[in-house]
């Protein structure tokens, strides 16, 4: 998250924080595990296609097919973004869709309730409430990713508030 100020004489951007989905595994080292995958069932079935049950080669290749496709849409569903960008006039929210689109959301700033419900073991979504409309953001966050970013949301705004 950074907060800056604009340049060019615009409304001056008070908070700019963009949201990512956390990604243990980089492509590299899904490209290794992979790798290693293969390796592994390529010994394995060879061993089997010796004691005369060939199909199983093909299953341990099926296998690692449908692991590589699911890290496949998992990396795709890590594409999303959301940003959150607050200016004296607004609070923007921008999402980017795995595919590319992009929906954005702007909401006045100055009667904006930022709510995360911590009454449970964890807490819950982050919401962006003000006049009867409600926008949930982070969702992809983890629990203290949500908090941090609503007390930080929550600083920026005070200023607005106060004066």
């Amino acid at each position: 998250m950074t907060r800056a100020t604009s340049l060019s004489g615009a409304d001056p951007v008070l908070f700019d924080a963009v949201l990512t989905p956390h990604r243990s595994l980089p492509p590299a080292g899904f490209r290794l595990l992979i790798g290693a995958l293969v390796l592994i069932g390529l010994a394995a079935g060879v061993a089997f296609l010796m004691l005369g049950a060939w199909p199983v080669l093909g299953f341990f290749g099926l296998d690692i097919a449908l692991l590589a496709w699911c890290f496949h849409v998992n990396y795709r569903q890590g594409r999303r973004r959301e940003r959150l960008r607050l200016t004296p006039d607004a609070l923007t929210v921008e999402r980017m869709s795995p595919a590319g689109r992009v929906e954005q959301v702007r909401l006045p700033p100055w009667w904006l309730r930022v709510e995360i419900d911590q009454s449970g073991e964890r807490p819950g979504p982050l919401t962006l409430a003000t006049h009867g409309r409600r926008e949930t953001v982070g969702a992809f966050l983890a629990p203290w990713e949500r908090v941090e970013v609503a007390e930080a949301l929550r600083q920026a705004l005070a200023p607005l508030r106060a004066g």
